[in-house]
């Protein structure tokens, strides 16, 4: 077991950070005694590696935490995707040190390919995808084909309604554009990470899909299903 001091000595980590993680249920202490003080077992230290790598590659401790909690979270895959990303931005930063060498030695000051992150962001908006969303939400797919819609949640159904009562406006007024962030933050706290990517996946099968148009234009009136889907569309841009 390691006391909190140990545990950031052992990391790098300030006492402070090891703290606040505690307070918002990203890494728990293994056991706090009676004096308040925190140590940390074996299994703790291999969750702060895990939350630290996620760290290195920019994700923010909201998702890192959805997605170590998730009953589907698998280690070894993650550790696997985190290497995959980690070699990319190695390629990627050892290609702007070599550019900036070139520099030093008087090369063309003209060319700028070195900084391309258009590959490295492509890979790491797929393994955040891949981690972060898209089980989840294959997982919520899975129970809307056996649930209405309208048996999920009262409470997704008066948000819709409001869309109902905002559908007059054009879907880039700020009221509109506010209750789609309302949507998306509900979504993500109540049933799985929900990317741009996603909601924009959702807003398209609000319109097409039977289940959801039906029952969301029930609860906010003829119309509100299509409002919903192009107020995400521009949302999402």
């Amino acid at each position: 077991m390691k006391t909190v001091k140990e545990m950031s000595q052992l990391s790098g980590i300030s006492v402070r950070t090891l703290h606040y993680y505690d307070e918002i249920d990203l890494l728990k202490p293994s056991q706090v005694a009676e004096n308040g003080y925190r140590y940390y077992d074996h299994e703790a230290i291999e969750r702060l590696q895990e939350i630290l790598l996620f760290r290195e590659l920019e994700f923010p401790l909201k998702t890192i935490k959805k997605i170590v909690d998730s009953p589907s979270y698998d280690r070894k895959v993650a550790l696997t995707k985190q290497i995959a990303l980690l070699e990319a931005k190695k390629a990627h930063l050892e290609g702007v040190l070599a550019h900036a060498r070139r520099l030093q030695e008087g090369g063309d000051t003209m060319t700028f390919t070195a900084y391309d992150k258009s590959q490295l962001q492509a890979l790491e908006t797929e393994a955040k995808e891949r981690w972060g969303d898209t089980q989840a939400y294959q997982t919520f797919e899975a129970k809307t084909d056996k649930e209405a819609f309208a048996q999920v949640t009262d409470e997704m159904l008066a948000i819709m309604a409001e869309f109902g009562r905002l559908k007059d406006l054009d879907v880039v007024d700020d009221k509109v554009q506010a209750q789609v962030k309302l949507l998306q933050d509900y979504i993500s706290e109540h049933f799985y990470p929900c990317s741009p990517e996603i909601l924009a996946g959702l807003g398209k099968m609000y319109a097409t899909d039977n289940r959801f148009s039906q029952t969301i234009d029930q609860a906010g009136g003829a119309g509100t299903a299509d409002f919903v889907s192009r107020a995400i569309e521009r949302y999402c841009l």
